[in-house]
């Protein structure tokens, strides 16, 4: 349960029902060409601000931003250099106004809503308001039947997974500090993307 990929008419009543509410769809069949979508979505010169997302780390996309190979201003890399906790704070707020902002979701309705759990929440602003380009990169085993379902999907498979991982890397784990549920995308400003990977991907 919950790491089935879709089947193809999932997939495609959920991405018609995404952009009725305003959030723009893309779908690739592997990861790989997932990252070679973003290489080419991002213009050079933007800045770039990613949240904790296992996802962008298995398709590759982490490396590639770290790697410097872009004509991106990589906001993640100015915030982790700053040893400072103040300044390192004062950037990670700034960054929320990042002209790209990319991670992934949790979980995703059939009819269109989207489910994102956080610890801290540092995510959350950006991907609910403050960032002009949202993208979220999803496995489509993410997508859920209903909103009740894809809570359940975050409390009950996706909480564990990551609590297991955070204490792996020798944190004390993880837990749910805030949870957004995204129904539609009304500013005109603003654009979200989701790109549908037809791989199982991420939590």
């Amino acid at each position: 349960m919950w790491t089935e990929l879709a089947d193809e008419e999932t997939i495609e009543e959920t991405s018609n029902a995404l952009m009725t509410r305003g959030v723009h769809v893309e779908f690739y069949k592997t990861k790989d060409e997932a990252l070679e979508r973003l290489k080419v979505f991002i213009p050079a010169g933007a800045t770039v601000m990613t949240g904790a997302s296992e996802t962008l780390k298995e398709i590759g996309f982490i490396g590639f931003l770290k790697s410097g190979n872009h004509g991106w201003n990589n906001l993640k890399d100015k915030i982790v250099s700053e040893k400072n906790p103040a300044k390192q704070l004062e950037l990670r707020k700034q960054s929320t106004t990042s002209d790209y902002f990319l991670g992934s979701v949790h979980a995703v309705t059939r009819s269109g809503q989207v489910v994102v759990a956080s610890n801290t929440g540092s995510q959350i602003p950006s991907y609910a308001y403050s960032s002009n380009n949202v993208v979220w990169v999803v496995g489509v085993q993410k997508i859920v039947n209903s909103l009740e379902e894809g809570l359940r999907r975050v409390r009950e498979y996706c909480l564990p997974l990551e609590d297991k991982r955070m204490k792996a890397a020798g944190s004390d784990g993880s837990s749910i500090g805030k949870i957004l549920i995204f129904e539609r995308e009304r500013l005109h400003t603003r654009k979200v993307t989701l790109i549908f990977v037809n791989e199982r991907v991420g939590v």
